[in-house]
């Protein structure tokens, strides 16, 4: 398959990645481009705004949680669909392993890097040259991010010598606001679109330029269901419920299609609603999110609470990942220091803290080998409650998250990445599985 698609990256966090991304998706798309946009690494908030940049679901890509086969697949799916390709990376352009300079290299994306010129000017040659002579990668071009002038803009053009400068953005007035797990989601946002509007108008672009571009040749993967595949109907008949609602939607687009492809039924229900667990339910599947935000709320809601215990009495296969985890404790501290009582299916409290308490690539140790996923959170669980097992941090192989199984229930902080192994997934939906 052929597309222009490039790795839009950055020599570290904070430059301004994910602003370009989503002002370039939109420009893109309002100049009647086909666009598909991706995400490098383990995220949930990043690929919400830039879906509603873009207009279509944004998949993760990752050399070793979604596996480099599946990454093939899904790009060359993508390839086949649209014009363009914009996968953002992931912190700096070499960290991490594998880093998103592993990605660009093994799929042949030149990377546009984008720098935060805004207390810089020539340096930014040295900088740029730097991050693409030290792995080497292709570069593709640079987009200068807090350009205060015409000046400016010419001061780090002549700086790049044999790169081109593709694009600049101003300093912005108004940008999508940031919490402590990143972005603030797009539904919580006023006048979202308006701002992603006025970023693609902000964005220079020479479009002749971007289709100067050598496109992609992205060699066809094998079907992104063969892993659903080899693990059968394995869920046929089975009708799960999902809590989705501001407090619980830390959610990877794939697990749900792989529990779909697995056979099952998918129903929702909002906790933060006081919305009980759908009765014909045969499994549970608390998602991330921030019930910390939503503490009072959710302490309130007494249907959807009971209805988990009731749950949990009968036997039903719950999965609880990080913020699901957290609403199930007996109680919940929030950044305030306020107790709220939640739902005690797990004994023991949850507290916030201004600390990173977990961040990273991990494994969960299964009957059908490792799921792979990552963690990142601000929380800590106090609990008398023994692991049952913990995860194995990538690369290092040290213990990660805690993994706790009472009865039917499955908690953890550990998000799973269900297509790396949907035998594993179709075993803790399954009755029994405890």
């Amino acid at each position: 398959m052929v597309a222009r698609a490039i790795l839009i990256a950055a020599a570290a966090s904070g430059q301004g990645k994910t602003t370009v991304t989503a002002a370039l998706a939109r420009k893109l798309v309002r100049a009647g481009r086909r666009v598909r946009v991706f995400k490098c690494g383990p995220d949930f908030i990043d690929p919400m705004v830039l879906a509603r940049a873009c207009g279509s679901p944004v998949e993760s890509l990752d050399l070793w949680m979604v596996g480099a086969e599946r990454c093939r697949a899904l790009l060359a799916e993508a390839a086949s669909q649209a014009d363009a390709i914009l996968v953002e990376g992931v912190m700096g352009l070499y960290d991490g392993t594998p880093s998103a300079a592993d990605l660009s290299r093994e799929f042949g994306l030149p990377v546009l890097v984008v720098i935060d010129a805004g207390a810089m000017a020539q340096t930014a040659g040295a900088l740029v040259h730097g991050l693409r002579d030290y792995g080497p990668v292709a570069m593709a071009g640079v987009v200068a991010n807090r350009i205060a002038s015409a000046g400016h803009a010419a001061m780090v053009a002549a700086s790049l010598r044999d790169i081109p400068l593709l694009g600049t953005l101003p300093k912005q007035a108004a940008s999508v606001p940031e919490r402590h797990l990143g972005l603030v989601l797009p539904d919580e946002v006023a006048g979202l679109d308006e701002l992603l509007d006025t970023l693609a108008d902000q964005l220079t672009l020479d479009l002749a330029a971007w289709d100067a571009l050598p496109a992609a040749h992205i060699a066809a993967g094998s079907d992104c269901s063969g892993a659903e595949a080899s693990a059968g109907r394995a869920l046929e008949g089975a009708r799960i419920a999902i809590a989705r609602d501001a407090a619980f939607m830390f959610l990877y687009p794939a697990n749900l299609s792989t529990l779909e492809a697995l056979g099952a039924r998918l129903e929702y229900f909002s906790p933060l609603a006081d919305e009980p667990v759908p009765r014909e339910a045969t499994a549970v599947y608390l998602p991330g999110g921030y019930p910390e935000l939503h503490a009072a709320g959710l302490s309130a809601g007494q249907h959807w609470q009971a209805s988990l215990r009731a749950a949990h009495d009968d036997g039903l296969p719950i999965v609880a990942e990080c913020g699901g985890m957290m609403a199930l404790a007996e109680s919940l501290q929030d950044k305030q220091g306020k107790d709220w009582p939640m739902a005690g299916l797990l004994p023991g409290k949850v507290a916030m803290q201004a600390r990173l308490a977990g961040l990273g690539a991990q494994a969960m140790p299964t009957a059908h080998g490792a799921l792979r996923g990552h963690t990142f959170h601000y929380s800590r669980l106090e609990t008398a409650v023994p692991a049952d097992t913990t995860t194995q941090k990538h690369p290092s192989g040290v213990a990660g998250e805690a993994v706790y199984r009472l009865g039917s229930l499955q908690a953890s902080y550990f998000h799973g990445y269900f297509p790396s192994n949907p035998a594993a997934v179709a075993a803790m939906f399954s009755r029994g599985a405890a």
